[in-house]
């Protein structure tokens, strides 16, 4: 009786070790976060100091608190906040969309991005901005066609999850084979377009921020927010799922349903991260990764954890992406590319099972 009470408490402190050291971890990422962010603001051709920014984005809260000119604050909300609002909203998209499909399939590469999900609604938008939809149809349109084209490797991808003895690697070869395909319309697509339509949708396939804007935010920041709660709705039945599916089924969980809701939703935060930012690649990889070696594989703590990392590496990225070869501004898909390649190599090579624990 004692060894029985000597190991529930043992469980007890492993709990709030768990629980304080997740805590720590994403409030500390949290500030380095908002830190870095308010740093790449100042970080300008224009001479605006971070008071200027500290005082410009307290004026949006509360306005007139500080005397600021309205060029200069013209200048931090219209051209240099939205790009890092965008950073860190959409690397918080595709992180959590990243923890929940690795989660869901039990494979570490499996990601929007080498699911062929992030390619697919890529031409979704470009398609999109060639054919004149997003002309009549705003962004609301653009969303629509890269949401409903990121849906066909979701389908065969869903396919693929529900048959037995499928291995993971399986999914994740064709994922990437998707991935190429949709790369390869891209390409012959672009051929038919004007010289306009054409740049534009090069800038899907390559991820960017340099078009970002402020009133592109609201729209990111609503997907953020759907996608926190429909995770926390799903999150209990995930975790159960990762003892595997026959005794997920045994404990009353419809294993298709959370599977299928989990990619779809997947499927819709990644295209709208897409249509406004282009492809940007391996966040969906590092930031779950990151976070599972620091917190563990609950996803009670694994989910928000990833979710802030992401942010945070996409930030980074972006100011990484004005300074190393400054004045040029570079695309920040090559810089998370360059990054993330490795550590998928790596990933590779180290988990040979492909299964997440």
């Amino acid at each position: 009786m004692n060894d029985v009470t000597a190991d529930v408490d043992q469980d007890k402190l492993g709990v709030l070790k768990l629980k304080k050291r997740a805590t720590l971890y994403i409030l500390a990422v949290t500030v380095m976060t908002l830190t870095i962010a308010l740093y790449s603001i100042t970080y300008n051709s224009s001479g605006v100091t971070v008071g200027e920014v500290y005082g410009t984005l307290v004026n949006q809260l509360f306005p007139d608190t500080f005397d600021i000119p309205d060029k200069t604050q013209y200048i931090v909300m219209r051209v240099y906040a939205p790009r890092v609002f965008m950073a860190i909203l959409v690397g918080m998209i595709l992180s959590m969309c990243g923890c929940i499909t690795q989660t869901i399939l039990k494979n570490p590469l499996a990601t929007p991005y080498t699911l062929g999900v992030s390619s697919s609604a890529s031409f979704g938008a470009g398609l999109a901005i060639i054919a004149g939809i997003s002309a009549f149809a705003g962004s609301l349109g653009l969303i629509l066609n890269a949401f409903l084209f990121s849906m066909i490797p979701a389908a065969i991808i869903l396919i693929i999850a529900s048959r037995k003895n499928m291995m993971t690697t399986t999914m994740i070869l064709i994922g990437i084979s998707l991935s190429y395909m949709f790369s390869a319309a891209n390409t012959l697509m672009q051929y038919f377009g004007n010289a306009d339509a054409v740049k534009t949708a090069m800038f899907w396939s390559v991820g960017d921020l340099n078009g970002a804007m402020l009133s592109q935010v609201p729209y990111v920041l609503i997907t953020v927010i759907i996608t926190i709660i429909a995770a926390f709705i799903l999150m209990k039945d995930i975790d159960i799922m990762r003892m595997g599916d026959d005794t997920a089924s045994s404990l009353g969980v419809n294993v298709r349903m959370v599977r299928t809701g989990s990619i779809v939703l997947a499927c819709f935060s990644t295209a709208v991260a897409v249509s406004f930012v282009g492809a940007i690649g391996f966040i969906c990889l590092l930031g779950p990764q990151i976070s599972r070696m620091i917190v563990g594989g609950n996803m009670k703590y694994l989910f928000p954890a990833s979710m802030v990392t992401g942010a945070l590496l996409l930030t980074l990225a972006d100011l990484a992406a004005k300074t190393v070869l400054a004045p040029v501004i570079l695309p920040v898909g090559a810089i998370t590319a360059l990054v993330g390649s490795p550590v998928l190599i790596y990933l590779l090579v180290k988990n040979r099972n492909m299964v997440v624990s």
